[in-house]
C-alpha cells in the first residue's frame, strides 16, 4: 500500500510539469503537423485537406532552400566559435587575477541586454562611413563597406552579433562546471609534471563534457530559432541573403498570412532540431558518461 501511495504522490508532483509540457510543447507540435496537410483558410473559404501539396510546394521553393542553406552556415559559424570562446573565457575568469568579478560581469553583460539595444548597437557599428568598424578600418586606408547591405557579408555580420551575445551566456555554465572540479586533481597533475595544456586536454575537458552536451544542444536550438536580430537589422535582406528558417516561417505566417505553409516549414524545423539533438546525444553519450 505504501508503494502505491508513493507512486501516486510522485505522479501528482510531476503532474504540473507534464500538463505544461503537453499544453505548450507536444500539443502545438501535433496541431502544427496536422495543419501542414491543409490549405490556409481565407475569409469565408474554409481550410481543406490537400495532402502533401504544401510539402511539394516547399521542395520546389527556391527561397526555402536558400534560407535553409543560410541557416546551416549560420549554425556552423556560431556554434563552435561560441562554445570555444565560452570555454576560453571561463578558464580565464576562473583563475586568480585582479578584477575578475568585473571581467565576469563584462563577459556576461551582452547576454542580459535587451534585443533592441543589441541590434541598435551593432547597427551603429555596421553603419557605412560613420560606423565604428568603418571608422577603425578607415585609419588603415580601407574603403568603407555596407556590411548589412552586401549579400556577401550580411550573414557574417549577423553571426558576429550572435557570437557576441551568446558566448558570455555559455561561459556561465562552463565557469560553474570548472568550479566544481576538485583542485586536488590539478595538484596531483602538477606533481606528476603534467603541463597546463595536457591537464586541460586529459582532465579538465573530459570533466566538462556533460556541460558541453547541455551547451551544445542549447547552441543548436538558438541557431535555428533566431528571428529578432534578423527582423530588426536586415529583415532578411538583401535578396534573402540573411533570412533564416524561423524568420521565413514568421514571414509566411504573419506577413503573407499563409499559415499552412508556415506550419509545413515549422515541421521541417522541428525535424531538424530533433535530428541534431538525437545525434548529439548518441555521439556524446559515451564521452559524457566515460564509457
Amino acid at each position: 500500500m505504501f508503494r502505491y501511495r508513493a507512486t501516486i504522490y510522485g505522479w501528482l508532483l510531476l503532474l504540473p510539469a507534464v500538463v505544461m509540457l503537453a499544453a505548450f510543447t507536444h500539443y502545438p507540435a501535433i496541431i502544427t503537423f496536422w495543419h501542414s496537410f491543409f490549405s490556409t483558410p481565407r475569409g469565408k473559404r474554409q481550410a481543406k485537406f490537400i495532402g502533401l501539396d504544401n510539402y511539394r510546394t516547399m521542395l520546389e521553393d527556391d527561397i526555402f532552400w536558400q534560407v535553409l542553406w543560410n541557416n546551416l552556415w549560420y549554425a556552423l559559424g556560431t556554434i563552435p566559435i561560441s562554445i570555444g570562446l565560452a570555454i576560453v573565457m571561463a578558464l580565464w575568469v576562473n583563475g586568480k587575477l585582479a578584477g575578475r568579478g568585473f571581467l565576469r560581469m563584462s563577459y556576461f553583460t551582452p547576454t542580459v541586454l535587451p534585443l533592441i539595444a543589441v541590434a541598435n548597437i551593432w547597427m551603429f557599428f555596421y553603419t557605412p562611413g560613420f560606423g565604428l568598424i568603418d571608422q577603425i578600418t578607415g585609419l588603415f586606408g580601407i574603403a568603407r563597406h555596407n556590411w548589412l547591405g552586401d549579400p556577401d557579408t550580411v550573414l557574417s555580420a549577423i553571426i558576429v552579433v550572435a557570437i557576441w551575445k551568446e558566448a558570455g551566456f555559455f561561459m556561465i555554465f562552463y565557469l560553474a562546471a570548472l568550479q566544481s572540479i576538485p583542485p586536488t586533481l590539478a595538484e596531483a597533475a602538477a606533481l606528476e609534471g603534467a603541463g597546463r595544456w595536457y591537464f586541460f586536454r586529459r582532465v579538465t575537458f573530459p570533466l566538462l563534457m556533460p556541460t558541453t552536451l547541455f551547451v551544445m544542444i542549447n547552441a543548436v536550438i538558438n541557431s535555428f530559432r533566431l528571428v529578432d536580430h534578423v527582423f530588426l537589422m536586415t529583415e532578411g535582406g538583401p535578396d534573402n541573403a540573411s533570412s533564416l528558417l524561423l524568420y521565413y516561417i514568421y514571414e509566411n505566417a504573419f506577413k503573407y498570412w499563409d499559415t499552412s505553409f508556415a506550419a509545413t516549414l515549422t515541421v521541417v524545423l522541428l525535424v531538424i532540431l530533433a535530428v541534431f539533438s538525437i545525434g548529439q546525444f548518441l555521439y556524446l553519450d559515451r564521452k559524457v558518461h566515460y564509457q
